[in-house]
């Protein structure tokens, strides 16, 4: 499997849900499933099937954040060294030519992404726009509308 690309934060936050996955989450359903089998018969114990449909989603999590962490490339945007270039990591703002709005966004890995906390995924159309590109430098998108234009304003790495 390839390698994903994480920033710092976003490998902390996976590494924050696994171990609230298997210190809350997991001991919460065990212990449901436990008292499930208290009430008798299991072949129509709703409470039993619920949980074991919980406990399967919860074990796949698991796996499915286990298996992100340990084919990620984590990439501290701080430490980046790219002569003002837009890359993996940068924080980005920029301006739309037609309207004159300003925004800024971090590109971040495609788990990360989060649009209402300015966070654009690697692969989106945006982002991939602007990769390898430079303050000054003018990005064509295109999108459902037609192409549109962002001049990059500034690209930092924090």
């Amino acid at each position: 499997m390839s390698k994903v690309p994480l920033t710092v934060t976003g490998a902390e936050k996976l590494r924050a849900e696994l171990h609230r996955l298997k210190t809350i989450d997991r001991p919460a359903v065990i212990a449901a499933i436990a008292e499930a089998r208290a009430h008798g018969d299991l072949s129509e114990n709703a409470e039993y099937d619920a949980a074991k449909e919980r406990q399967g989603f919860v074990e796949g999590r698991i796996q499915e954040v286990e298996g992100k962490l340990s084919n990620a490339q984590i990439i501290d945007p701080k430490l980046l060294d790219a002569d003002g270039r837009c890359v993996f990591g940068a924080t980005v703002e920029i301006e739309d030519q037609d309207s004159g709005d300003v925004a800024t966004y971090q590109i971040v890995g495609e788990d990360e992404a989060d649009i209402k906390n300015a966070k654009l995924s690697v692969a989106s159309p945006m982002a991939r726009a602007l990769i390898g590109k430079y303050a000054g430098d003018i990005a064509q998108v295109q999108a459902p509308g037609g192409i549109r234009e962002y001049e990059i304003i500034d690209v930092r790495y924090e």
